[in-house]
């Protein structure tokens, strides 16, 4: 059965034009898209996508990098789509990515490093639900 998950084109990608690629790859791997959208969005708007990291050190700098600029938001569906997402895209720190994943292919850092995916059935739900209303996901 399709599993849907959530992604993020973010920020540094879509700056460094390496949307399309990301895109290329993902469709590549299987994934269809039953949902995108580019946008930029607000600190405040980050900063509650991204509640549970809050308490961590790293918070502010996350939430105003991922409102610096565009990024593209993503509703992806395949079988086994969240692990299969998480391989494709690699290690969060890019340095221990794995060749041939986005995140070794296009990123420049553990914080700009070119894609969200969700970790998790009830991370993707809310995520989905964060940026997408359901009437967008038909």
């Amino acid at each position: 059965m399709a599993q849907r998950t959530f992604s993020i084109v973010k920020p540094d990608a879509v700056r460094n034009g390496h949307t399309g690629a990301i895109l290329a790859e993902i469709d590549k791997a299987g994934f269809q898209i039953v949902a995108i959208r580019r946008q930029t969005i607000s600190k405040e708007q980050a900063q509650g996508f991204y509640y549970v990291h809050r308490e961590r050190g790293f918070f502010d700098d996350l939430t105003t990098f991922m409102s610096s600029g565009p990024l593209v938001l993503m509703v992806l569906e395949k079988e086994n789509a969240i692990a299969d997402l998480r391989t494709l895209m690699g290690a969060t720190n890019p340095a221990n990515a794995e060749e041939g994943t986005i995140r070794k292919k296009y990123a420049a850092s553990i914080q700009e490093n070119a894609i969200h995916g969700s970790d998790g059935e009830e991370t993707a739900a809310f995520e989905i639900g964060y940026w997408f209303a359901g009437y967008e996901l038909l």
